[in-house]
């Protein structure tokens, strides 16, 4: 008996994917920018610029501002097969960022709503241990999440927390 895939149904609903990947291409600017410093990106995470051109992971000191948008996955995929979740890109390379657009994110904290504000988490804060500094959240966290003004979700998180996120208008080119 095989028992290696699971199947799986469109019922009433369907999950979004996964974080990163592009919602709806029609209205979309992608540039490739290296990945400065020592950390590693994530799919579906925000990024600033560092210096040259070259962009960063969303951090502690970035400032709304500073956003110019979210990591995608255009050209790389996961390295893991069983968790295409997992997949970044290392220092160095070129990262794929969807600067205007619609992309699927996950969701780290509230619940995002058509229409509703967008948050990127500056600061841990212990009273929510999953939430990863620049990552996406529906919700304000006092001092420790800044808000995108160019930017909001467009429906409820799918049972993986993955949302859809709609960049209106860039920032920073």
């Amino acid at each position: 008996r095989y028992t290696g895939m699971r199947g799986q149904t469109i019922g009433k609903t369907m999950p979004h994917g996964y974080a990163g990947s592009y919602s709806r291409q029609p209205d979309m600017i992608v540039d490739s920018h290296p990945l400065e410093g020592d950390a590693a990106v994530a799919f579906g995470q925000a990024v600033v610029y560092g210096t040259s051109g070259a962009v960063l992971p969303f951090g502690a000191s970035s400032t709304a501002d500073k956003f110019v948008g979210v990591a995608a996955r255009e050209i790389k995929s996961a390295t893991d097969y069983l968790n295409q979740n997992a997949g970044g890109y290392q220092p160095g390379e070129a990262v794929s960022v969807l600067k205007r657009g619609r992309i699927n994110v996950i969701c780290q904290k509230g619940t995002p709503a058509i229409g509703g504000k967008v948050y990127v988490r500056i600061k841990t804060n212990v009273s929510h241990p999953k939430a990863l500094i620049g990552g996406f959240e529906a919700e304000a966290d006092s001092g420790n999440t800044v808000e995108l003004t160019n930017a909001q979700w467009r429906g409820n998180a799918d049972a993986n927390g993955v949302a859809e996120l709609s960049i209106l208008t860039m920032i920073n080119a």
